[in-house]
């Protein structure tokens, strides 16, 4: 009876589909166990608001079962279906990869389940148990801030985080989540030793983080960023516990001057021969850092690793959270990270630029090769991710402005894509090429193995529109 009951789901879906018309009359019809919902403002944004893809309908599935049964129709449809499918979790994508125009959006939220810890229990060399974590059973649709939560009940918690812990688990595993814990436990306990330390040089700037992600049996967790100005200091100090007492100059004498800032972290729960403050006392001593211009403060893991979410209230306060994001990010091998600063501080005013700027070192080894994220080639295997994460308030800069800004980091990215005569030879990571050819170039030797996949798992291109890798034809499953 269920099987007869999905055959003939799939055989209704597929001439709705198929039909010149309108693939259903309404998006509220029921197809089988499956209902699809009117669209709402949310499934036509995210939290770029650059892209707005308006689907037709919206599913809000109970079970990982219901969206089987509903790819499985789009499988089936002939000669080929005309809507195409995109998951969406919190909308936090920058350039429209959660949305689907015209077609489904999938809201994995509504797949929130229970996050389940399971631990073992394993004997040590001497008989006794010891407990290790064995795995996290955790729907696509939870956040990690709910991961979280879960874990720290057990008194465990995953080795790396992305920096905000509201994205969905099913989100950032799709292609990566990076934090200042990557370099030492790869893309994505009690106390934690924070610390921010500030330079007016970008090479002894630059060399300090490297010298800090050289000693991970002592260092968890650097990230840092550029202060180009009073606000940018101000905003990036929002969920620093400690008060800092630095009053750079800006700009005297019609100079422009930019700063820069180191942020580490020493986890208690791995210090077991000495305090962490005893580690954060060695390591600051063979930093080259501004003196007096260090501070630090001790937090909960908790805390630390949810400190995004104040500057997001920040920005809420400020109206500049639902606002378009044009944001730029950039792995650039260690050889072209001062060439791509002078070239990126040639696009930034920092008169009105309002966010931070992110930039530190991560180690390509740590990058796992046979996954869709490409990192570029580098020769001693360092790379920096540079993070524009610009936010842009619309009583000064309005949709010609938005557009001006993303042009600028278009011709930003391809002057650093750029391999051989001086190029730097890095990629964009979380882009929309504007192209196939640009997505061909993006992959690299990685194409013809990627491309394979989407014909072996998607050969009908339902998935993913809104990453406009592979163009949607009427032929889809002959390319």
């Amino acid at each position: 009876m269920e099987l007869k009951a999905l055959n003939l789901y799939a055989a209704v879906l597929s001439v709705l589909l198929c039909s010149s018309v309108n693939f259903i009359q309404s998006p509220t019809d029921v197809l089988g166990p499956v209902t699809l919902l009117e669209p709402t403002p949310s499934s036509a944004r995210d939290f770029g608001s650059v892209v707005s893809d308006a689907p037709f309908a919206v599913m809000r599935p109970e079970s990982p079962y219901e969206i089987a049964l509903l790819l499985g129709a789009l499988s089936s449809a002939a000669p080929s279906p005309r809507a195409t499918v995109a998951a969406r979790g919190a909308g936090h994508s920058l350039h429209g990869q959660a949305q689907a125009g015209g077609g489904i959006v999938v809201e994995t939220r509504a797949l929130l389940g229970n996050v389940q810890v399971v631990v073992t229990r394993e004997h040590g060399d001497s008989g006794g148990a010891i407990t290790v974590p064995a795995y996290a059973d955790v729907g696509a649709g939870a956040l990690w801030v709910e991961v979280l939560e879960e874990c720290l009940k057990t008194g465990l918690a995953p080795p790396s985080w992305t920096d905000y812990l509201y994205l969905t688990v099913g989100g950032t595993l799709s292609n990566g989540g990076i934090s200042g814990q990557t370099f030492k436990h790869g893309p994505q306990i009690s106390n934690v030793r924070w610390v921010r330390a500030f330079y007016d040089s970008f090479e002894i700037f630059t060399g300090d983080q490297e010298l800090l992600v050289s000693m991970p049996e002592q260092v968890d967790y650097v990230e840092g960023f550029m202060v180009l100005n009073e606000q940018s200091l101000e905003s990036s100090s929002i969920a620093f516990p400690a008060q800092i007492n630095f009053s750079p100059d800006f700009g005297s004498n019609g100079r422009k001057k930019v700063y820069y800032c180191i942020e580490f972290a020493v986890h208690d729960f791995q210090q077991n021969d000495s305090s962490a403050d005893h580690v954060v006392e060695q390591v600051s001593g063979k930093l080259s850092y501004l003196k007096p211009h260090m501070y630090s403060a001790e937090v909960s893991y908790f805390d630390f690793l949810n400190r995004v979410k104040m500057e997001e209230d920040s920005l809420m306060r400020r109206g500049l959270w639902d606002v378009p994001h044009p944001w730029l990010n950039m792995f650039v091998p260690k050889h072209g990270i001062t060439q791509f600063k002078d070239l990126l501080m040639d696009t930034v005013s920092a008169d009105d630029f309002e966010g931070p700027i992110l930039v530190y070192p991560l180690l390509t080894d740590k990058w796992d090769g046979n996954t869709s994220a490409v990192v570029p080639a580098t020769a001693d295997g360092v790379m920096y991710i540079f993070g524009v994460l610009r936010s842009t308030d619309p009583t000064r800069c309005g949709r010609a402005c938005v557009e001006l800004i993303l042009e600028q980091h278009r011709r930003v990215a391809d002057e650093a894509r750029r391999v051989g005569g001086g190029g730097m030879g890095a990629k964009q990571y979380l882009a929309r090429q504007p192209s196939p050819a640009h997505w061909r170039n993006h992959f690299g030797s990685g194409w013809g193995r990627f491309a394979a996949r989407k014909v072996r798992f998607d050969p009908r291109h339902v998935l993913g529109p809104g990453q406009v890798i592979f163009p949607r034809t009427d032929n889809a499953a002959s390319m």
